[in-house]
């Protein structure tokens, strides 16, 4: 102990200058929005090493569990397409094919989640993507069970996600059954659950009805999965509070599906044009 009060005393000037750094920078990239954008980024890129050097550690003893969810996956996915097959052979002529003008809205990025937060009131995750494989800032992040969040900042091998666990976080989304939708947000209480609002009050909702995404937006294609409905406030008003039960165990996710809108950019000039 007195050895460290000689130190302190020793180089005392020394450290209230480097104290005095770190005020200064503090204050720098707090009250400029492009020190800051910077700092995010670069920050994001050196956790982002380190939590992937964490998560593969942690892996090694879940790939059991992460093996079942990827063949029941595959098995679904499967069993989707012989359906379609089973409707329509003729889709699958390759000559059909060749002829057909057909325009691909989305494309898929896979990517792994190294950094999970569910417990605060403003989560963000951390996936092994960036720019260098495609994924830039307002893209879709799902996986085979229902919505994760909105890409936030992207550097080159690492992006943020604002988790739907976010006290920030708006999602357009609807009632399966109906085409009556609202707008999805969280409380800040049960990682597992969330709120859908301004759903009209002519909206017919029981509980157990689905949840998904409504398709209003760049963002999320329509049909996402999100939830159930568990619980609805007595008074039917256009500002009705739906408490949704998640699909998604949030604090049990891994691989996840980064999602690009190709037909982003046309839409928002087009929407551009309407405000001038």
């Amino acid at each position: 102990m007195q050895q460290i009060f000689f130190f302190v005393q020793k180089y005392k000037y020394f450290l209230f200058f480097l104290l005095l750094e770190f005020f200064a920078i503090f204050l720098i990239i707090n009250n400029h929005s492009f020190h800051k954008s910077k700092f995010i980024s670069s920050a994001n890129g050196i956790t982002g090493k380190l939590y992937q050097k964490s998560s593969q550690f942690s892996d090694y003893f879940h790939l059991k569990d992460q093996n079942k969810e990827l063949n029941d996956e595959n098995i679904k996915l499967k069993n989707q397409l012989e359906l379609l097959m089973s409707k329509n052979d003729t889709v699958f002529n390759q000559t059909i094919i060749d002829t057909l003008q057909f325009h691909q809205k989305y494309t898929y990025i896979n990517a792994k989640i190294i950094k999970n937060e569910y417990h605060k009131s403003f989560n963000f995750l951390t996936v092994n993507r960036g720019k260098k494989q495609g994924v830039l800032k307002e893209m879709a992040v799902v996986n085979s069970k229902g919505i994760i969040g909105i890409t936030d900042v992207s550097n080159k091998d690492y992006s943020r996600v604002q988790s739907i666990l976010n006290k920030n976080s708006k999602i357009n989304a609807r009632l399966k059954n109906s085409f009556h939708f609202g707008t999805l947000i969280w409380n800040g209480k049960d990682y597992n659950t969330v709120q859908l609002i301004d759903i009209p009050k002519e909206a017919n909702i029981t509980q157990g009805d689905t949840i998904i995404t409504g398709g209003k937006s760049t963002i999320f294609p329509e049909g996402v999965l999100i939830g159930t409905v568990i619980k609805q406030s007595n008074k039917s008003t256009f500002n009705n509070s739906i408490d949704i039960k998640l699909f998604n165990d949030m604090s049990n996710i891994g691989y996840v599906y980064v999602i690009k809108n190709l037909d982003k950019i046309e839409i928002k000039s087009l929407d551009d044009s309407n405000n001038e």
